[in-house]
Parts: structure tokens; C-alpha cells; sequence
């Protein structure tokens, strides 16, 4: 299992008070796109909304992991929303998301992408992890729980 610290930037955490699943990838896009990681943020976000279209990110436990996979980038990043209220996604259990992991990255890096997503879903396995991330209030706190495993 690699490890997620790497991709994670205290710039990238967002605590957000949105309605829908469109609000808040806007609101992570621009974040990403405000912290210097993309350039042009309508072809990030097209690209989300893209992947959305073929099946939900929406893995269940509350979680979302969108991603986008372009070759304008050189290496990847993970931005996080966490979310005051729950918002429909379409997930695969039927449960509202309330924390988001967007993945973002060059498209012919598909091992190094496979093994973000592979520890992000171990970890995101455990039940304390995310409701410990629910109550947390800065983006160090959150990188902070990351870093302690």
C-alpha cells in the first residue's frame, strides 16, 4: 500500500456547505485550480463530470472518489471536501456523501492511479477513520489522520 500523505496538501481540504453533487466537484475543482495544480479548470471539471457520466464515483460509506485522468498533468493529487450534510451521488449503497476524495492526475500513470484508489478504499474501510474525519476543522487535522498510518 503507498502512501496518501504524498498526494495530500493541507490547500486541498475544503469544508463545504452544498446542495448537490455538481456544487460541491465545482468547489473542489476550484480549489485544485487555485492551489496551482490545474490550469484550466473547465477541462478538469468536464472531465469529472465525464467520468460521472458512466458510472457514479459514489463507492458507498458515505464516500465519493471522483477522478479525472489527462495528460496535461505530470503527477497526481488528492483534493477532500468534507461535507456538512449528506448529498445525493448516486452511490452505490444509496447513501448520501459526506466525504469526497477528487483524484486528479496524468493519464498514463494507470499502476500509480490504481494504487492511490486501492489505499484510499483500504483506509476509507475503516468506520473510525471516516467519522473521525467528520469532526475534524482544518486541512492539517485532516492530513494530520492520514499521516498516522
Amino acid at each position: 500500500m503507498i502512501n496518501i500523505s504524498k498526494y495530500l496538501d493541507a490547500r486541498l481540504v475544503a469544508f463545504m456547505d452544498v446542495d448537490t453533487r455538481d456544487e460541491a466537484l465545482d468547489a473542489l475543482v476550484d480549489r485544485v485550480h487555485r492551489a496551482g495544480l490545474i490550469d484550466d479548470k473547465d477541462t478538469f471539471y468536464a472531465a469529472i463530470i465525464d467520468r460521472e457520466k458512466i458510472v457514479s464515483t459514489g463507492i458507498g460509506m458515505g464516500v465519493a472518489i471522483p477522478h479525472a485522468k489527462l495528460p496535461a498533468y505530470d503527477h497526481f493529487f488528492v483534493a477532500i471536501g468534507i461535507l456538512q450534510k449528506g448529498i445525493e451521488w448516486n452511490a452505490l449503497d444509496h447513501t448520501p456523501v459526506r466525504i469526497i476524495f477528487m483524484i486528479g492526475g496524468p493519464d498514463d500513470k494507470q499502476t500509480e492511479y490504481l494504487q492511490i484508489l486501492s489505499s484510499l478504499t483500504v483506509m476509507l474501510k475503516d468506520e473510525q477513520r471516516r467519522k473521525k474525519m467528520l469532526t475534524l476543522n482544518s486541512g492539517e487535522a485532516i492530513l494530520a489522520l492520514f499521516e498516522e498510518t
